[in-house]
This record gives structure tokens, sequence and C-alpha cells, in this order.
């Protein structure tokens, strides 16, 4: 049953990435609950999510299952095993950093996603740098940006930046405390030509710097607000809990807008809780869920998604 599903899945999905555009796209998303799986093509390979109970993990069943899924791939998508890369999600007590680096082979390959092109890695880390869910946002953003100054905040691999850069921003600013991601962003941009100085990269502590940021004169059109649902380390000022503290958040954004100008605010915690009339008075709150969420995700909880304008 599962090979079948996955088989009419691959069947319909490749023929409409293909049209779309896209190299990387979700084919098989926990479909069946027998079955806790996301499946992704990414190119010539797949990448796959387990979703497994303790119980099974423990038991050995679940390693069962997994050949079977293996299998099933390499009977419906053309993949080679060595280009199957498989990695378990564990889910951790509320207050844990959730993500770590699981490997270290440092091989990136590169895939395609409305006419841009975006390096990933399927080994190194249990995301891969470009999160698929969002390739909606991102369109939207590209076709509100032209002429306008961009931020993104919690900027992770820049994706955001690459569609808004290629929507025609003037300027775009993008904050994250890693290097690692903000040098993965700068890849990104080059890869599609657009890096310059136009484009500038900030490593900081988010909260910090739109404190700061408030303080100086400069301003922007469109913002985009995806926070992790949870953060902490030593690099920066104590924790940051999504649902604590995204008020403060939005707020702090709004106070970099420029008049007109619009805030895309996301989250994919998925106990998430989002009163919009607690938001200031100025701002109204349009869902955008779950329309955000593109065709190939079977697992509409993926994400919610906000366009926070001044009214």
């Amino acid at each position: 049953m599962f090979e079948n599903r996955l088989r009419k899945n691959f069947k319909h999905l490749s023929k409409w990435a293909q049209r779309q555009g896209l190299t990387a796209y979700r084919v098989y998303d926990q479909d069946m609950p027998d079955f806790p799986y996301a499946i992704d093509a990414y190119a010539d390979r797949a990448h796959v999510m387990e979703y497994l109970p303790n119980r099974k993990l423990k038991d050995g069943s679940g390693e069962l299952l997994r050949r079977e899924v293996i299998r099933s791939i390499l009977s419906v998508m053309p993949v080679a095993p060595e280009h199957i890369h498989c990695k378990t999600h564990r889910p951790q007590a509320w207050g844990k950093e959730q993500y770590g680096r699981v490997a270290a082979n440092a091989e990136s390959i590169e895939v395609t996603e409305n006419g841009l092109k975006f390096w990933v890695n399927l080994t190194d880390y249990l995301d891969t740098g470009l999160f698929i869910d969002h390739r909606e946002t991102r369109s939207r953003v590209r076709g509100e940006t032209k002429g306008k100054r961009f931020l993104n905040l919690f900027g992770y691999t820049g994706a955001f930046t690459v569609y808004a850069a290629a929507g025609g921003a003037t300027t775009s600013t993008t904050v994250d405390l890693s290097n690692t991601y903000l040098n993965w962003a700068e890849r990104n941009l080059r890869l599609n030509s657009l890096m310059s100085p136009s484009h500038a990269l900030v490593r900081a502590d988010v909260v910090q710097w739109m404190k700061q940021a408030a303080q100086s004169a400069q301003r922007y059109e469109v913002i985009v607000l995806d926070p992790p649902s949870f953060s902490s380390s030593q690099k920066m000022k104590g924790q940051l809990n999504i649902q604590r503290d995204h008020l403060k958040l939005i707020e702090s954004a709004e106070a970099l807008l420029a008049p007109g100008g619009c805030i895309y605010f996301s989250t994919n915690y998925e106990g998430f809780q989002f009163e919009p009339s607690a938001l200031l008075p100025r701002l109204q709150a349009t869902e955008l869920t779950p329309a955000s969420i593109p065709i190939d995700f079977h697992y509409r909880a993926v994400h919610r998604c906000w366009r926070i304008a001044l009214r």
C-alpha cells in the first residue's frame, strides 16, 4: 500500500514540479498513519525524515519499516541507493534546542525553485538549508519587493533574501546569529549572481539588533520575521520562546517598518496560539495559511503565516 501511494504521488508530483520549474519538492508527507515519513526529492536525491514513536525506535520495528520505505523509494524514484539520505526526527522537551549538526560531510548540491537556484546540504543537518514549505510565501515576497528595502530577520540561509533581490529590492539586510548560515546565504546570492554591496549580511542577536536598529533612521517596506520556536545560545542574551515572545518580536519589527510597509510573520510551532487583537491597535494581521502551504504538502500544519500591515 505504501509503495502504491508513493508511486501515485511521484507520478503526479514529478510532472507538476517539472512544469513549475522545481527540482526540490515533497513527494510523500505522512499520508498514511502507519508510515510516518516525509520524503522530499532534491534533484536526483531523496531526503527522508522519519517521525517514528519511541517504542518503534527501541523495539527494532522502526528499522524494518525504514528498510521497506527505502526499498519502495528505490522502486519508484530514479535515485541511487547512496543518494537516499534518511534521518530520524526525535522530539525533545520544550526549552531544549531542537536542531544540531548530525554529520560533517560538507557536501552541497544545487536545486532550482521558480527560476532561482539554491545550495542544499542533505547530510549534515536535520534541515537541508531550504524550507520548501515556504515556497509560496517566498514568491509573494518576490512580487512585493521591487524598488523596496527588504529586511530578513532570523535569515537562515537567505532564501527569502534571494527572492527579494531577484524581485528588484533596492537593498536587503539579512540578520542571523550564525556565521554558517550567513555564509550559506552569501553563497546562495552568488549562485544567482545577486550578491552586491546593496545586500548586507549581518551577524547579530536579532532581538538586540532590532532594538539598536530602531534608534537609526533606516526603515524597510517589507520585513520577513520567521523565528525558531525556541532558541538559546551563549551568543545571545536570554532565550527565545515563540509563544511567549511573538508579540514583542512583531512590535520590534513594526518599529522598523516604513510607511505602507508590511511584515510576513511565520512559525512552524504546531501549538502556536495567536490572537491578532492583542497586537498594537495600528497593526492588522491577515492569516495566509492554509493558502501559503504548497500543494505538495499533505500535512497542512507544517506552518502558519500572516501578513501584518499598518492600518
